[in-house]
């Protein structure tokens, strides 16, 4: 992917649309207020919501799918690294593995359905660990939802029958992380 600098430091796109500009200079806003990681999580929803679905939010090239695994697209790193965008485009039946994240996050779904199941970490008799489903959400187009760490374990997958695109926003420098998954559970689960 190739990438235009808009200020020193900062990723954008090389192509984006006039909606995406609009949508980030509302984040720059919202990010900008310095509240706590889930109100800005709650704020940038708020934002996000109206700009799903809409046809002239991606370009063709940031819808593209990958056959083997659901595929990023790093859409804007925001220079002083407040806040990064990502599409992210799930053919049926790709997925995460059980993860949490860096920081707070913010996802829409813009194309499609995503199956959600959040996870709670609990210590076990021997004195281990082990994840317990807490609930399993079917996210539809136009439907946001923000949370900001600890508590935020989950894995997502496209159990629909067609592409699925979503937007996340996170407080955190994607371009320079590469990703937002702080870590990746391989505990026993009951699920």
């Amino acid at each position: 992917m190739t990438s235009a600098t808009t200020a020193p430091g900062a990723f954008t796109a090389a192509r984006t649309t006039d909606r995406l500009e609009a949508l980030l200079a509302g984040l720059r806003e919202d990010v900008g207020r310095g509240l706590p990681p889930d109100l800005t999580a709650h704020l940038v929803g708020e934002r996000l919501a109206p700009h799903l679905g809409a046809p002239d939010l991606l370009t063709d090239e940031q819808q593209q799918s990958d056959p083997t695994q659901y595929r990023q697209h790093l859409l804007h790193a925001e220079h002083d690294g407040s806040f990064s965008v990502v599409a992210l485009v799930w053919l049926p039946g790709q997925g995460t593995s059980v993860h949490d994240h860096v920081s707070w996050c913010t996802t829409g779904v813009h194309q499609g359905q995503e199956r959600e199941r959040r996870y709670r970490l609990l210590p076990a008799a021997d004195g281990a660990a082990r994840l317990v489903a807490t609930t399993d959400v079917l996210n539809k187009q136009g439907e946001v939802c923000g949370f900001a760490p600890p508590g935020d374990i989950h894995r997502v997958w496209n159990a629909g029958p067609s592409t699925a695109i979503s937007l996340h926003v996170y407080g955190a420098d994607i371009s320079r992380l590469g990703s937002s998954v702080r870590r990746v559970y391989q505990l026993p689960a009951d699920c």
